[in-house]
C-alpha cells in the first residue's frame, strides 16, 4: 500500500525561519519540495558538495584499505601523532585537516609511483649496457673521443664497423646487438643502427633508488592503513554532519521570499498519519500553515506502507521503481508468487534446508544481490525451496522417493510430480499470474480514471476465462459460450478508448487484440523457465554426485576424502549459480510479465523527510 500524503504550505517570518527549520528537522516528517536551482546558484552549498564528494571518495578508499588490512598497526610516527592530535572530534574544520593529511599521503604515494615509473624506464634502457660509470665516458670525451651508443638487429650488424668506427659490441640477445663506437671528434658515422640516448646515471644507482622508493611506498601504504584504522570513523562522522548541513541548506534555499522579503514561503509533504504531531508542534509556535489534499499535477513522494510480511518484499519493488501516487502498490500481490517462483527454480529440499540452517551465511550472499534483503526473507526462500522440492523429491541431487521406506513412498504418492507435470504446472502458474495481473489492471484503471476505462480489460479477462472454461469442459459450442464471447468482444472493441468515435474504437480494439494474442503467448511461455531452471539444477546436482562417486579411488580413507571434496565443491558451485538464477528469473517474470499485464507504470519518487 501507499501512504496517504498531505501537502503543507508554511509562511514564516524571515527572522524565525532558521528556528522553524530546526523544529521541522527535529520532527523529521516533512518532505520538502526543494528548488534545485537555489542550491545550484549558491556558492557555499556548491563548495560543501565538493567537500562532501572528497569525504565520500576518501571513505570509500579507506574502507577498502581497512578491509584489506583487518588488523593494521596502530603504531608508527604518523599514527601516534594523529592519535594524540588535539584536533580530533572538534568539528568539521578539524575533520578537513584530517582530509588534507590523507590527501597528502595520496600525493606522496602518487609522486613515489611516478618516480618509480621513470626509473623503471631508465633501468630498461641501461640494463643491456651493464653497470658502468657515466663519468668514465665523460673522461674519454674530454680526452678527445666521441662515444656513441647504438643498437640494431643481429642481421644488420656489420663487422667492418669495427675497423671503420672502432665499434665494440657490449651485449647481444636474440633481438638486438648493443655496441659503441669510438671515433675522433667530427667523424661522420653512417651506419644502419638506432642511436641510443642513455640516462646520465649508472644502472646501480637506478636499482638502488628503485629499491629505496619501493620501501618508501610500503611505508606510505602502512601509514594509510594506520590512518584508516585511526580516523575512518572521524571522516564518516564528518561526512554525515556535512550531509546534514547540505540538506539543511537546500531546504533553507527552497523557500520563496514574499511580502517584501519579510516572509518565507515553504511547501512540503507529510504522511496523513503524522499530521496531529505536526499540528501540535506548529500550534505552539504560532507559524501559519495550510494543509491541502494532493492534486493530479503534484509530484507526490511515495512511502510504501505494508505489514511486516509484505514489507520484506519492498526491496524488490524498489529494485524496479516505486509506483506513482494513486497507483496500486503491487508488493503484496507479487510477494506470494515470487516465493513460489524461487522455490520452483531452486527446487531441491537439501538446498532449501541448507539455506535455513546456514541462514547468516546465505543472508550475506543474498545481500550481495540487494543489501536491503532481511534474514527472515532469506529463511522464507529456503522454506519455499523445501516445500517445492517435495514435488520432485530431490535433496542434493538424490531422489528421496527412490528410497524404499514407507514415509517416502507415502510422500511420493501424495506429492510427486514428474517432468511433464512440472512443465504444465509452470504454464498454469503463468496463466494464473497473468490473469491476476489483468484483474489488478482493471482495479487500477477504475481507481485512477473510472470504471469505463477498465471495461476493455474486463472484457479480455472474460474472454480468456471463458475460452479456458469452454475448452476444459468441452462446451465451446454451447449457447453460454457464444454469449460470453460476444459480450467480451463488444467490451474489447467498443470500450478500448472511451470517449473516441466507434470506428476508431473498433480499429484500436483490433490492433490491441493482435498485440494481446501475440504478447500473451510469449508471456505464458516465459514461465517455462520455472520448470527449466529447476530441472537443470537437479541434473547438475546429480552429475556432481556421479563425479564424486566415480572419481573416488579404491582407498578407504582417501576415497572418502576425494568424494567429500568433489561433493562439497560441486554442490557449492551449483547452489551459488542456482540462487542467482532463482533470483534473477523470478524478478524478470515479475517486472516484465506481471507488471506489464497489471498496467504498472511506476516512476514515483521516494519519500525523504528532512531530518536533523
Amino acid at each position: 500500500m501507499i501512504t496517504k500524503m498531505k501537502k503543507l504550505t508554511f509562511l514564516v517570518f524571515y527572522k524565525e525561519y532558521k528556528e522553524f527549520l530546526d523544529r521541522m528537522g527535529e520532527l523529521g516528517v516533512l518532505h520538502v519540495i526543494e528548488k534545485q536551482q537555489g542550491a545550484l546558484d549558491n556558492a557555499e552549498v556548491q563548495e560543501q558538495m565538493r567537500l562532501l564528494s572528497r569525504y565520500a571518495a576518501a571513505i570509500e578508499a579507506l574502507q577498502k584499505v581497512e578491509a584489506a588490512s583487518p588488523n593494521p598497526s596502530q603504531g608508527g610516527e604518523l599514527g601516534s601523532a594523529m592519535t594524540e592530535s588535539p584536533l580530533l572530534g572538534r568539528g568539521r574544520g578539524e575533520a578537513s585537516v584530517l582530509l588534507e593529511q590523507y590527501d597528502q599521503l595520496l600525493a606522496d604515494k602518487a609522486a613515489n609511483e611516478q618516480r618509480q615509473q621513470l626509473l623503471i624506464k631508465d633501468e630498461q634502457a641501461l640494463a643491456p649496457w651493464g653497470d658502468f660509470d657515466p663519468a668514465s665516458v665523460e673522461r674519454l670525451v674530454k680526452a678527445g673521443y666521441d662515444i656513441n651508443f647504438f643498437a640494431c638487429a643481429p642481421r644488420l650488424y656489420k663487422e667492418e664497423w669495427e675497423s671503420e668506427y672502432n665499434a665494440i659490441v657490449i651485449n647481444q640477445d636474440k633481438s638486438k646487438v648493443y655496441f659503441i663506437t669510438v671515433t675522433a671528434p667530427g667523424t661522420e658515422i653512417s651506419i644502419e643502427a638506432e642511436m641510443c640516448r642513455l640516462p646520465q646515471t649508472s644502472l646501480g644507482n637506478v636499482v638502488a633508488e628503485l629499491e629505496a622508493l619501493k620501501a618508501g611506498n610500503t611505508a606510505i601504504e602502512q601509514k594509510i592503513a594506520t590512518f584508516a584504522a585511526n580516523h575512518l570513523s572521524d571522516l564518516k562522522a564528518a561526512h554525515e554532519a556535512l550531509q546534514s548541513e547540505i540538506s539543511f541548506a537546500k531546504v533553507a534555499l527552497s523557500a520563496d521570499s514574499v511580502a517584501g522579503d519579510k516572509l518565507m514561503l515553504l511547501q512540503g509533504w507529510a504522511p496523513e498519519k503524522v499530521l496531529p504531531e505536526v499540528r501540535e508542534s506548529l500550534d505552539k509556535t504560532g507559524h501559519f500553515y495550510q494543509i491541502d489534499d494532493p492534486t493530479p499535477e503534484d509530484d507526490i513522494p511515495i512511502q510504501l506502507s505494508n505489514n511486516k510480511f509484505f514489507r520484506l518484499f519492498e526491496p524488490l519493488t524498489k529494485l524496479y521503481m516505486l509506483p506513482k501516487y494513486g497507483e496500486l502498490d503491487l508488493t503484496m500481490f507479487f510477494a506470494p508468487f515470487f516465493l513460489v517462483f524461487f522455490g520452483l527454480c531452486l527446487g531441491d529440499m537439501g538446498y532449501g534446508a541448507l539455506i535455513m540452517l546456514a541462514l547468516p551465511i546465505f543472508t550475506k550472499l543474498f545481500q550481495l544481490i540487494n543489501p536491503e534483503f532481511k534474514s527472515s526473507l532469506v529463511f522464507l526462500f529456503g522454506l519455499s525451496t523445501v516445500i517445492c522440492g517435495t514435488l520432485t523429491g530431490t535433496a542434493f541431487g538424490f531422489s528421496l522417493y527412490d528410497i524404499d521406506l514407507p514415509f517416502f513412498q507415502k510422500m511420493k504418492a501424495l506429492l510427486f510430480q514428474d517432468n511433464q507435470a512440472m512443465f504444465y504446472l509452470s504454464l498454469i502458474i503463468g496463466c494464473v499470474q497473468i490473469l491476476f495481473g489483468m484483474m489488478l489492471k482493471a482495479v487500477n484503471l477504475t481507481i485512477q480514471l473510472g470504471f469505463k476505462y477498465a471495461v476493455s480489460t474486463i472484457g479480455w479477462i472474460l474472454l480468456l476465462v471463458g475460452v479456458a472454461v469452454g475448452v476444459l469442459t468441452g462446451s465451446t459450442g454451447s449457447v453460454w459460450f457464444m454469449v460470453v464471447m460476444i459480450l467480451a468482444g463488444c467490451m474489447v472493441l467498443l470500450y478500448n478508448s472511451p470517449g473516441k468515435n466507434i470506428f476508431l474504437n473498433i480499429g484500436l480494439g483490433l490492433w490491441d487484440a493482435y498485440n494481446m494474442v501475440t504478447g500473451l503467448l510469449g508471456d505464458v511461455l516465459s514461465y517455462v523457465r520455472l520448470f527449466a531452471l529447476g530441472l537443470s539444477g537437479g541434473i547438475l546436482a546429480s552429475v556432481f554426485n556421479s563425479l564424486a562417486t566415480g572419481m573416488s579411488p579404491d582407498v578407504p580413507v582417501l576415497g572418502f576424502i576425494v568424494t567429500a571434496i568433489i561433493f562439497v565443491i560441486g554442490h557449492g558451485l551449483n547452489i551459488f549459480m542456482n540462487i542467482l538464477g532463482s533470483m534473477v528469473h523470478p524478478m524478470r517474470l515479475t517486472f516484465v510479465e506481471f507488471f506489464k499485464n497489471s498496467g504498472y507504470e511506476g516512476g514515483g519518487n521516494a519519500y525523504k523527510p528532512f531530518k536533523k
